[in-house]
C-alpha cells in the first residue's frame, strides 16, 4: 500500500511538471504552472525517502512542507482569477463554477502542509494502520475523487465536509501525513486541471 501511495504522488509531481513545460504561459498562468511545477519537485525529492529508496531526512521534508503551504490556501487561489482558463492554461472551467470547492481544497492543502511540516520530525511509520487509502483511489481508480469518500475514521476527505486539521496530522508518521498532503494535490487535479492529450 505504501508503495503504491507513493508511486501516486510521483505521478502528481510528474503531471504538474509536464504543466509547466507548455510553451506560451505568461502572466498569471505562468506563475500558477511555475508554483505548480515547484511543489511537483518537491514530490520528486521527498518521494524517495518515503519509498525507502533514500535515507530519510526530516529538514528535506519540512522544506517540502513549507514550499506546499507557501503556494496552498490563498496564494493558490489567487492565482486562478476568472477568465485565466484555455490554453495554454490546464485548468478546467469547473475551477471557476465550482469555487468553493477549488477553493476547499487550496485551503486543505494549506492546512495540511502544516502538518506535515509538523509531522516531518516524527519519521516514517510504515503508513501501518494510518490512512485506509491506497493508490487507485487518489488517481481515480475509486471513489474518492467524488469527494464523497471517507477515511481516517470516518472524517470526509477531499474539499467536502470535515477534514482533519494540522495537529491531529502532526501526530503521525511522516510518510501518512505525506501521503493524505499529495491526495490532497490529486483531489485537485482529478476535479479541476485538464488531461493532457
Amino acid at each position: 500500500m505504501k508503495k503504491t501511495t507513493i508511486a501516486a504522488a510521483v505521478l502528481i509531481a510528474g503531471t504538474a511538471v509536464a504543466a509547466f513545460a507548455h510553451s506560451g504561459a505568461t502572466g498569471i498562468v505562468k506563475e500558477r504552472m511555475d508554483a505548480m511545477a515547484a511543489m511537483g519537485k518537491a514530490v520528486k525529492t521527498v518521494a524517495p525517502m518515503m519509498r525507502g529508496e533514500t535515507a530519510y531526512d526530516a529538514k528535506i521534508v519540512g522544506d517540502a512542507a513549507r514550499l506546499f503551504q507557501q503556494h496552498a490556501g490563498e496564494s493558490m487561489t489567487k492565482l486562478f482569477p476568472e477568465g485565466t482558463g484555455g490554453m495554454p492554461s490546464e485548468a478546467k472551467d469547473e475551477v471557476w463554477t465550482d469555487w468553493d470547492r477549488f477553493a476547499a481544497l487550496a485551503n486543505q492543502l494549506e492546512e495540511y502542509s502544516e502538518g506535515l511540516k509538523r509531522a516531518a520530525d516524527n519519521g516514517l511509520g510504515g503508513m501501518g494502520g494510518n490512512t485506509s487509502t491506497d493508490g487507485a483511489s487518489m488517481m481515480g481508480g475509486g471513489s474518492m475523487m467524488g469527494g464523497d469518500t471517507t477515511m481516517m475514521g470516518g472524517s470526509t476527505m477531499m474539499g467536502r465536509g470535515d477534514m482533519m486539521d494540522a495537529a491531529a496530522i502532526a501526530e503521525m508518521p511522516a510518510d501518512a501525513a505525506f501521503a493524505m498532503t499529495t491526495q490532497v494535490c490529486s483531489a485537485c487535479h482529478e476535479r479541476f486541471r485538464a488531461e493532457e492529450d
